[in-house]
Formats: C-alpha cells, structure tokens, sequence
C-alpha cells in the first residue's frame, strides 16, 4: 500500500507537470499546425531565466518574470521566423524549430556553461508538509500540483468561457472570417505561440528544481512531451491531459516495482530466456511511454481523443 500511494502520488505530480509541457505544444499546433521542435527548449530557458533571477531577487519573483520573459521570446521567434518560414510549408517550419533548439542549447551553454546549476528548492517551500507511512513528503511537490491545476483550470476557463478564447477558437477554424470580423489573426497567432512557450517556461520555473537544471534537460524532456501529444492526439488539450496523466503515473509505478520478467511469465507459466528473464520492470520505465506510443499508433493512429483530418 505504502509503494502504491507514493507511486500514485508522484505519478499524478509528474503527469501534471507534463502536461504543463504538453499543453503548450498542443495550444501551438491546434492553433497554427506547426510542430514545434524547440518547445522542450523553451522549458530548458524558463528554468535558467528562473535560477538567474532567484540569484538577484526572489523564487516568487522568478516564478511570475520567467514565464513571461520565454512568452516575449516566444513571439518574436512567432513574428520574425515562423511566419517568415510560414508560406514554404510545415517542412520548411519543422525545420525551422529544429534548428532553433539547436541554437538555443548552444546560447544556454555559452551563458551557463555546459554543467548543471545550483538552482534548489526555495527556502520558503524546503520542508516537510506530511509524514506518510513513515517517509517524510515535500511541501515542493504539492506546490507543484497546486501550480499544474491552477494552469490547467484557468486554461480552460480562458479557452472556454471568455471572448478571448472564442477569438481563438474561430481564428483555428475560419481565420479569414475573424479576420474580416476586424480581429488581427497574425496578433492572435502570435500571441498564441507565445503563451505556447510561456507554459513551457512556467513548467521549467517549478520543474527545473525537481529535476537538474542543465543543458541536457531539453534532450531529456522533449520526446516524451511528443509522445504525451500524440497519445493524447494532436491538437487536443484534453487528449493531453489523459495522456500525461496516464504516462506519470504509469512510469512512476513502474520505477518502484523490481519483479522481473521471469517473475511475471512464471506467473503465467511461461518460461522466457535467461537473458530476457533477468530485465526488470523497473529498468524498463523510460522504455514504457514510447511502448505506449506504439501501441497507440497501432491500434489508434489519431491519438485517445484526436480526430483524423479529412
């Protein structure tokens, strides 16, 4: 019981802060078709841009400036790049942020350096808030839950129920008719790219301390934010949702379980080779959500709640 609460817990914290990626990624290519390569990028500048400013000023400081700083990024790379790249096609845009994550490693490590920084916990949040089954659980973690739902809730309340987020919703499907209705398309589809990024830099501000701040972290995130966004489907938020949930908590709980393959065709009856019998589950979890992604590609291409294109 004790491995299955602990498992669940974190998983849910790990899936919220996925989605917290993911959903930036998700608003961008519902909104504007376009991939974007360099999104886990934006996730690695927000966690440095919020270690630089704790070294000045505060974490509450940097928890609000951070995000900001990668949206403002975030539209003009919209405004001078991608929209330049727009007209030759999704290739050219593909190309485009793949050449950008490149380019902003290079940045961070030239400003950085190309090892870790010493970007910690806040004091503030640097304790125990609950002691469960005799382990001792971070007040950090459930801030981070607080955070992921905040987003998540007022995501959905901007998208659903204000102007703003009907705006947005029919520049997605009639862009010539908003336009003629007076709107600036190009401003909302700026705007919408660099809330995109700001997400990822929310999500780096209160995950970069999680995890370790370095040039690899980028690396290290963006595929499974991708396989978040396909499993889910591409273009839908609540896709996302399902699917990071699923993903934290499924990689988590299988962090903690040390049967191992022969263990589990025993259980069957089966008798596997000794090779293969050895592999634990444990050390397959970062193997599991890309098993996942297979899985779903397989048997449902668009994703848990995607839609196919006609």
């Amino acid at each position: 019981m004790e491995t299955i609460v602990f498992s669940l817990l974190n998983g849910v914290i790990y899936g919220l802060l996925l989605f917290m990626l993911s959903s930036g990624l998700t608003l961008i290519f519902s909104m504007m078709g376009v991939l974007n390569f360099a999104h886990a990028s934006f996730y690695m500048l927000g966690a440095y841009f919020a270690y630089t400013i704790m070294g000045v000023s505060s974490f509450w400081l940097a928890l609000f400036i951070a995000p900001v700083l990668v949206g403002v990024i975030g539209m003009g790379v919209e405004k001078w790049g991608l929209r330049r790249v727009h007209a030759n096609g999704h290739v050219a845009e593909l190309l485009f942020t793949f050449g950008l994550a490149y380019l902003i490693d290079e940045i961070v490590k030239i400003i950085w350096g190309r090892t870790s920084v010493n970007y910690q916990v806040p004091d503030s949040l640097n304790f125990t808030l609950f002691t469960l089954y005799g382990a001792d659980y971070p007040a950090y973690r459930i801030f981070m839950f607080f955070v992921a739902v905040a987003m998540l809730i007022f995501l959905w309340y901007m998208l659903k129920k204000t102007r703003i987020g009907l705006i947005i919703q029919a520049a997605l499907t009639h862009p010539h008719m908003v336009g003629h209705l007076g709107h600036n398309v190009p401003l909302v589809f700026m705007g919408v790219f660099g809330a995109g990024c700001a997400l990822a830099g929310l999500a780096g501000v209160i995950g970069g301390n999680y995890f370790i701040t370095d040039p690899a972290m980028a690396v290290q995130m963006g595929p499974i934010v991708f396989v978040v966004v396909v499993v889910g489907g591409l273009g839908s938020l609540e896709g996302a949702f399902i699917a990071a949930m699923l993903i934290g908590i499924l990689q988590t709980s299988a962090v903690s379980i040390n049967a191992s393959l022969a263990d589990i065709f025993g259980f069957l009856g089966l008798s596997p080779a000794s090779e293969v019998g050895e592999i634990t589950i444990s050390s397959m979890a970062p193997m599991l959500p890309f098993l996942l992604l297979v899985l779903i590609l397989i048997v449902k291409p668009t994703g848990l709640m995607g839609d196919r294109e006609v």
